[in-house]
């Protein structure tokens, strides 16, 4: 990719990189338990910079836990844009994920575009509205979760396109979905609704339903069908296995988990309300660790 003349623009000082880089790496230890195992598998070299995108990504993943209107938080995404598209890098000097992603674009020669993408998705984040259709729903978890998965095959590959695009969209979705489904008490406890208004409407549920608690038996077939849709993406992903270069593979990782979270919501006394759907971080570790070795 030829450079650009933001390039000169986002130089960050040097000394300050590796404290930026150690500051992603431990709010990603923090906040993202399973990219932060999986990325242990990578190689050592490749470490910082994906921490530095999944920081970022949880960095504008919690937008809306930190502002009390959208408004503000449409603020803070914009200043998140304007940094990726060229804003002087001295406004990230003292903002340390700022400064990882940074340099992470232009070490890796990463595209911005799907990065501001990123960004443009998590606006719905900000309001109470209800995700439209399940056509929808997917569209966001591509331009989150597998762009996301995208971006870091590309660190993998040392800055070289590797392909794999439509392993990354099925990876993406299937994680993402599970990952909203565990959500589903926090957000339903927030206002937000991420299960697609279409599913909801033939099952009998409106957002009202799901924000004051109530659902019934709808909801549950609503969470059913998601898990089926999972499980789809989850199949096509499987097809495209032998497409996945080995070097790739700790990008994916996560995503070997998507199947055991599943299976814990079809455990019997599973309240959607109130169930934690979580594995101990010792049984996260070892299907990780297995997935590693099994490829």
């Amino acid at each position: 990719m030829p450079q650009t003349d933001t390039d000169d623009r986002r130089e960050i000082a040097p000394a300050r990189l590796p404290d930026a880089y150690a500051h992603c790496a431990a709010l990603v230890r923090e906040h993202d338990q399973d990219r932060y195992i999986a990325t242990l598998y990578a190689p050592e070299g490749s470490r910082p910079p994906l921490f530095a995108l999944y920081a970022f990504s949880h960095e504008i993943a919690r937008v809306r836990a930190m502002v009390s209107e959208p408004l503000p938080g449409e603020v803070r995404l914009q200043w998140w844009r304007d940094l990726l598209e060229g804003q002087p890098a001295g406004e990230a000097q003292a903002h340390p994920v700022a400064a990882a992603l940074l340099d992470t674009i232009r070490r890796y020669r990463l595209p911005v575009a799907p990065l501001t993408a990123l960004i443009d998705a998590r606006i719905f984040d900000l309001y109470d509205d209800p995700m439209p259709s399940l056509r929808d729903l997917e569209g966001y978890a591509g331009e989150t979760s597998s762009a996301l998965i995208r971006l870091a095959c590309i660190v993998l590959a040392g800055g070289r396109d590797p392909g794999g695009a439509a392993a990354c969209g099925h990876a993406g979705v299937a994680y993402a979905l599970a990952g909203l489904m565990r959500a589903f008490p926090w957000h339903a406890a927030e206002g937000q609704v991420y299960l697609p208004a279409d599913i909801l409407s033939r099952n009998g549920v409106t957002r009202d339903d799901i924000v004051r608690g109530r659902g019934g038996p709808g909801v549950l077939y609503t969470l059913k069908e998601l898990r089926e849709i999972a499980r789809k993406h989850l199949r096509h992903l499987a097809s495209l296995a032998e497409t996945i270069p080995p070097a790739l593979r700790p990008a994916f990782l996560p995503v070997a988990l998507v199947e055991p979270y599943l299976r814990r919501m079809e455990s019997r006394g599973y309240d959607p309300y109130r169930t934690i759907v979580t594995l101990p971080a010792w049984r996260r570790q070892w299907i990780l660790w297995r997935a590693g070795r099994k490829g």
